[in-house]
């Protein structure tokens, strides 16, 4: 294999379109009279997207809308359209170009189900957080209107929700295989991870002619063909199994006939080029150009059927994430053939500020008027200084969509957004409420060099332990916290983002820096588990790191004279998870005193590794074959209610399962009254507290506010707001409940004896 660190052409120095001339939009139009009011007859792309128009860099159809206006065209956004028919996608006319289509910044499976496939209420992409306003499966729904509205127009997809499913992916809402989001979309072209690089190399090869099928090289992209591009080396990655040894075979498509000159023909096409098919065995030691060699995954028929096929698969598509060594991939579907190309080269500094320094309006369209949409509310004072996540959790899809390998901006371009909050968002109060990313504390930290970046095919730059290689100076994001500090006008810059703990307890400066000014009290972070087995699934290291860095906290709080919790985020029912992990976790939270009152269960994104584990019970992070490691994962609601029971010990409602449990594990030593116990025995259900208890001072409730603790004053107004509530319903002849709410008195004889009875008090 050539190994050498690949660059791409910059990203702002493409010649402008001809429609520059039309200059920067306020907001990108949303209607045919914004089109009129800006003179606009056409719009060379539009952008269907399942989110509100938010203009902000955290959104991803404002950063693409922005990115192609930068290069002189015309775009318009048809934000959460109504899917129910073609009318609503015509609005803005049909599109010189091609339709951009995303579900938004969230799948739209996950924004609309819960991990329990509970439909949720709410959507924090919409105004006034209403659910329903986007289709389950939005990029297909979107897309197929788009082609019946303009049949003759090109339709190109992409975002997160298309990213996690450019080949053939369990899907955890049907509980099958689903084929390419290519495939049903009926798409031309997809678009995968941050797709600057890609969308503008796409966009100026149609805009000068090219038709959407004939765009074939871009990386970044996926795209399906009818057989694979010829003059390319098949490396044959189909089976897990092989015979123990393989003689080579030759393919008759190799064969040269004598005399026969061996260069190619200057008039021969690319796509009648012999193709050189390599089983997977004899590949080993000899060297092939990346840029020539495509590895054929199983196909969708076979892993739809076949979960251990599926499990290969998955590890070959994340061994084949390294933009500077990954070569291409093709999967069958049926008579199709689905190519993916190799992944985008990674932003350069000067190319992340130029995408952040647009003239974005930084709030909701106008037409929202005053509705609040909750994620903008999130975000709107909030900075995201780098992308990209060299963590390799197994259960996030980061990794899938942005890559292993930081992109980070300059602290000018991060201090030039800092003015443009102050100036541009209404009532600004002087909070900057994170400097962030995927992982706050990764930024500029990358392979200290370049070649051996090039040639890296680790899963995680963190796991099982920080590589050598590994650059973990956080003095670049210290300076930048300090320099944010220093502007004038801001108060506080509050750090909300991911912190990765085992890479901040190798700078204690870095450490002592967000300690001392950047905690508001509670810092959370995601331990994910307390248990080596369940760790080595999720590729997270072991809670020896976590008492480091709890340490180096409460050290240095002190110091500051500050009273800091640590508020750990942990995950039930992950592949490889057994009972008794979960029971020697819940042990863990009592002995330390944590009562999470926010948990989550697995949640089976399509894509990363984890869901593999969940699908075929195997572990892709190792070689898969028939024999190699099973791995359990609970998988009905029962055994997940169970496990996620035992992150709220605590819960009364939770008590009766978590005794059955414990007998059933012969832990019944567990249950009992005492601080060594893990929940009380029955006898406790029956007592009924008078008034809830005070919490303890510092006691760390994983709320992430105190006035959600009960007080004095607030158990004293309660209780006599109860009473009179009694007092009132016993004058108007009510039976007294407990509750506001009146209760219908049973049918039949024994309703005159119930009003008799003094009413139980309602737990």
């Amino acid at each position: 294999m050539i190994k050498r660190h690949k660059t791409a052409p910059n990203l702002f120095s493409y010649p402008q379109y001809w429609a520059e001339c039309y200059g920067v939009s306020p907001f990108l139009p949303t209607t045919r009279e914004e089109m009129d009011l800006l003179g606009w007859d056409s719009c060379d792309v539009i952008i269907v997207t399942g989110d509100a128009y938010v203009d902000h860099p955290s959104f991803g159809m404002a950063v693409m809308g922005r990115l192609l206006e930068a290069q002189g065209y015309r775009v318009g956004i048809i934000d959460q359209p109504d899917w129910r028919n073609k009318e609503d996608f015509m609005r803005l006319g049909r599109p010189n170009l091609y339709f951009g289509v995303t579900a938004g910044n969230m799948d739209s499976m996950i924004n609309r189900y819960t991990a329990d496939l509970k439909v949720r209420n709410d959507d924090a992409y919409t105004p006034y957080g209403i659910g329903g306003k986007r289709p389950d499966r939005a990029v297909i729904v979107y897309s197929q209107r788009c082609k019946e509205a303009f049949n003759d127009v090109p339709v190109m997809i992409g975002g997160i929700e298309a990213s996690l499913r450019r080949i053939a992916q369990y899907d955890y809402w049907s509980d099958e295989v689903r084929r390419s989001v290519l495939i049903d979309s009926t798409a031309d072209i997809l678009l995968y991870g941050n797709a600057e690089r890609a969308i503008v190399e796409v966009t100026k090869q149609v805009a000068a002619g090219k038709k959407m099928n004939q765009v074939t090289d871009v990386r970044g992209t996926t795209l399906v063909r009818d057989v694979p591009p010829g003059g390319f080396s098949e490396i044959d990655s189909s089976r897990v199994d092989w015979p123990g040894k393989v003689d080579k075979i030759y393919s008759p498509y190799e064969y040269i006939p004598e005399g026969k000159c061996q260069t190619k023909d200057a008039n021969e096409d690319d796509d009648v080029m012999p193709i050189r098919v390599i089983p997977a065995p004899l590949r080993r030691g000899e060297k092939l150009e990346a840029d020539k060699t495509y590895i054929r995954l199983p196909s969708f028929e076979k892993v739809s059927k076949d979960p251990v096929l599926y499990a290969h698969t998955s590890r070959i598509l994340h061994l084949e994430s390294n933009p500077h060594n990954a070569r291409a991939l093709i999967q069958k579907h049926g008579k199709k053939e689905i190519w993916v190309n190799p992944p985008p080269i990674p932003l350069e500094t000067d190319e992340m500020d130029g995408v952040f320094d647009f003239p974005y309006a930084r709030v909701p369209h106008p037409k929202y008027k005053k509705a609040r949409i909750p994620a903008y509310d999130m975000i709107k004072t909030s900075i995201n200084i780098m992308r990209g996540c060299f963590g390799g959790c197994t259960f996030c899809s980061i990794t899938e969509h942005e890559g292993r390998v930081i992109q980070s901006r300059s602290h000018e371009s991060i201090l030039n957004e800092i003015e443009q909050i102050k100036e541009k968002v209404p009532g600004f109060t002087g909070h900057i409420s994170d400097l962030g990313g995927p992982t706050s504390n990764m930024y500029t930290l990358n392979c200290k060099d370049d070649e051996i970046q090039a040639s890296c095919r680790k899963l995680s730059c963190v796991y099982p332990e920080i590589c050598p290689n590994l650059n973990t100076d956080h003095s670049p994001t210290t300076q930048l916290y300090r320099k944010a500090r220093k502007v004038e006008g801001i108060h506080t810059v509050s750090i909300a983002s991911g912190l990765r703990y085992d890479l901040a307890v190798e700078d204690p400066e870095y450490v002592k820096e967000l300690v001392t000014y950047h905690v508001g009290g509670l810092l959370k972070i995601a331990p994910e588990h307390s248990e080596k087995g369940t760790l080595s699934k999720m590729m997270k290291p072991g809670m020896g790191t976590y008492d480091n860095f709890k340490r180096m906290f409460d050290k240095y709080s002190k110091e500051a004279g500050k009273k800091q919790h640590l508020i750990p985020y942990f995950i039930a029912a992950h592949p490889g998870c057994e009972d008794e992990d979960m029971m020697n976790l819940a042990v863990w939270l009592k002995k330390n005193d944590f009562k999470p009152d926010q948990v989550q269960t697995f949640y089976p994104s399509p894509m990363s590794l984890a869901t593999a584990m969940y699908h075929s019970g195997k572990n892709p992070l190792k070689r898969v074959t028939y024999k190699s490691e099973d791995v359990y994962t609970p998988k009905d609601y029962k055994q997940r209610t169970v496990q996620k029971g035992f992150l709220r010990y605590h819960d009364t409602s939770n008590w009766a399962d978590l005794r059955d449990t414990l007998k059933s594990m012969g832990r019944a030593d567990l249950i009992g009254n005492g601080p060594n116990k893990l929940v009380p025995a029955e006898d406790k259900d029956k007592q009924m507290p008078r008034r809830p208890k005070k919490a303890k001072p510092g006691q760390r409730t994983g709320a992430s506010h105190t006035s959600n603790r009960p007080t004095d004053k607030n158990i004293k107004e309660a209780e006599r707001n109860r009473r009179k509530s009694a007092n009132d319903a016993s004058s108007a002849g009510r039976p007294v409940t407990g509750s506001a709410t009146p209760t219908r008195p049973k049918k039949g004889p024994s309703t005159q004896a119930n009003k008799t009875k003094p009413a139980k008090r309602r737990r």
